[in-house]
C-alpha cells in the first residue's frame, strides 16, 4: 500500500539561540536563525504515523524507546542537532500521536520497520541518517537489515541487540538491589501486575509497582550526573500499555518476554556496512557490555561510552552526546 501524506500544520517557527552546552555550541549563528516546524501524518501501510520535522540539512530520523513511549522525551534535548540536520521525529504505531490499533498483535518490530520506510518515501527523504534510542535502537537495527540501501549513517543509543543479553542484565540488576526493594518487587510480580485497584487502574501497573520498579529499581540506571527533577515514575506510566504488554510482556520490568523476545541480532550485525555510531552511558540500563559486543560485531563501528551517565545520556551529558552525534554525521574538516 502506498503511503499517503496528511499535513496537519506547517511553518510554525522557533528560534534556536540557546547554547547546547560546552564548546560544541560555539558555532551557533551570530544572529538568530529561524527553523520551520512541520507536523504531518503519513498513512503508512494503513496506519497513520505522526511525524515532526525541524531543522535544515540531511535528514536525521529519530526513533523513540518504550516500546510505547513517544518522541516527546527527546525534547528539548536533541533540538540543537537541528542546526545541522533536518530532524524527523516519528511516533511509532500505537504510540504518542500515531494511530492505535485494535489488534495488538500488529505491534511488531517488523511492521514498525515498514512504517519507517513508508515515512522515508512519503516525505521524499532519500537516503537517511537514522538514530534509535533504547527500543528505538532495536528498531533501527532491524531497519538496517531490511533497508540498508536507504541508510547513510546509523546511530544506536543505549540499546541492545539481544533480548537474552538484556534479560541477563536485569537479573544482575535485581540481585544488586537492596533486599527490601527486591522482595517488594518480587512480591508484586508474583501477585500479577495487572487487574488491581479501580476499574480505570486495571490495565496498567499499580502505582506502587511503578514507584518501586521505575522510581527505585531503575532510577540509578536512568540518570547519574543530571537527574531530571521532573521525573515521576507514576507519570511515566502514561504510555501505550496495550503495545507495551504485547512487545515487552506482562510479567514486569525486569524480564522481556513479549514478542520483542525475538530480537536476537548477533548473527546479523556483521552485515551492517554503513557507518555506525554506538553510544551508551557508563551506568546505563542497557549495560555497556552489550554496547561493546555490538561494537565488536558491526564492522568499523565507533563506540562512545559517556561518563557519569545513565540511560538518558542526552540529559546527563548533553554537550558530549550532541558533539558525538553531530561530529559523526558531519566530520570536521582535517
Amino acid at each position: 500500500m502506498k503511503a499517503r501524506l496528511w499535513f496537519v500544520s506547517i511553518l510554525v517557527v522557533v528560534c534556536l539561540t540557546a547554547a547546547a552546552g560546552g564548546a560544541w555550541a560555539a558555532d551557533r549563528p551570530a544572529t538568530p536563525a529561524v527553523y520551520p516546524i512541520q507536523e504531518q501524518f503519513v498513512d503508512a501501510n494503513g496506519v497513520l504515523i505522526y511525524t515532526l520535522s525541524i531543522g535544515r540539512g540531511a535528514p536525521l530520523v529519530v526513533l523513540h524507546g518504550g516500546p510505547g513511549a513517544s518522541h516527546d522525551y527527546f525534547l528539548p534535548y536533541l533540538l540543537p542537532l537541528a542546526r545541522h540536520n533536518r530532524l524527523v521525529f516519528i511516533d511509532e504505531r500505537g504510540s504518542g500521536r500515531s494511530e492505535k490499533l485494535e489488534d495488538a498483535s500488529r505491534y511488531t518490530v517488523e511492521a514498525m520497520v515498514e512504517d519507517v520506510e513508508a515515512v522515508r518515501v512519503a516525505l521524499g527523504l532519500g537516503k537517511i541518517n537514522l538514530l534509535g534510542h533504547s527500543f528505538g535502537g532495536v528498531l533501527a537495527q532491524a531497519y538496517a537489515f531490511a533497508h540498508q540501501a536507504s541508510l547513510s549513517h546509523l546511530v544506536l543509543c543505549s540499546t541492545f541487540h539481544s533480548t537474552k543479553a538484556l534479560n541477563e542484565v536485569f537479573v544482575r540488576m535485581k540481585a544488586a538491589m537492596p533486599e527490601e526493594l527486591r522482595s517488594r518487587i518480587d512480591r508484586m510480580e508474583a501477585a500479577g501486575l495487572y487487574g488491581h485497584g479501580k476499574d480505570y487502574e486495571k490495565n496498567r501497573y499499580t502505582n506502587e509497582y511503578m514507584i518501586a520498579a521505575w522510581g527505585e529499581g531503575y532510577f540509578p540506571y536512568l540518570y547519574q550526573r543530571r537527574p531530571d527533577p521532573n521525573y515521576d515514575p507514576v507519570a511515566n506510566g502514561n504510555t501505550a500499555w496495550d503495545l507495551y504488554r504485547e512487545m515487552w510482556g506482562s510479567h514486569g520490568e525486569f524480564v522481556v518476554d513479549g514478542n520483542l523476545a525475538s530480537a536476537e541480532y548477533a548473527g546479523r550485525l556483521p552485515g551492517i556496512k554503513v557507518p555506525t555510531l554506538i553510544t551508551v552511558g557508563d551506568h546505563d540500563e542497557s549495560d555497556p557490555s552489550i554496547a561493546r559486543e555490538m561494537h565488536a560485531l558491526i564492522p568499523g563501528s565507533k563506540l562512545v561510552v559517556l561518563p557519569a551517565s545513565g540511560h538518558m545520556t542526552f540529559v546527563d551529558q548533553p554537550g558530549m552526546f550532541l558533539k558525538a552525534v553531530d561530529e559523526f554525521l558531519h566530520p570536521p574538516a582535517k
